[in-house]
């Protein structure tokens, strides 16, 4: 059984989910967080747009080193911004996972901070982390707009503002 059609397809049922997620964001609520220890809406979703970018850094590299990497979060001042570099991380991920081998799926990634490494994984598991980072993130951003009494899209069915018996 072949593994990446698989990732493919669940990578693209997320997507639309995560689509529909971004799409309710607020814009004049970008600078909104719940505690000052959790990050921004606009710092949140700008980081779930981004994950699926996730996918092409590990099948074209064999680390991520905190130490040395410059990470500055892309800026996006709108939706529009925001779902627009969605697709483009989306694409550029599913892209090079369609592109991938099984064997490539079975390196080691390593994710560390100089001498500290917190994880050595297959890339295949790292495939996985970023797809469960979406939904864990994507969760957040549910809390964050239910706080601000913005309707739930459904994610795996109908959400409590999709039913009638809500």
């Amino acid at each position: 059984m072949e593994i990446i059609p698989m990732l493919l397809k669940e990578m693209e049922q997320e997507a639309q989910t995560t689509r529909k997620m971004l799409a309710r964001i607020l814009e004049d609520k970008y600078e909104w967080q719940p505690h000052k220890k959790s990050m921004t809406i606009h710092r949140l979703a700008t980081h779930i747009a981004e994950l699926p970018g996730w996918l092409k850094m590990t099948l074209t590299t064999d680390e991520l080193d905190f130490a040395k990497s410059e990470y500055k979060p892309v800026v996006v001042n709108n939706n529009k911004e925001l779902l627009a570099y969605f697709e483009k991380c989306y694409e550029e991920g599913r892209s090079r996972l369609a592109e991938a081998t099984e064997d490539e799926l079975l390196l080691t990634w390593t994710l560390r901070s100089g001498e500290q490494i917190y994880g050595v994984y297959t890339k295949a598991e790292v495939v996985r982390l970023a797809f469960c980072q979406t939904v864990h993130h994507r969760a957040q951003l549910g809390v964050f707009l239910r706080l601000l009494n913005v309707p739930i899209p459904g994610s795996y069915g109908p959400s409590a503002d999709e039913t009638e018996f809500n």
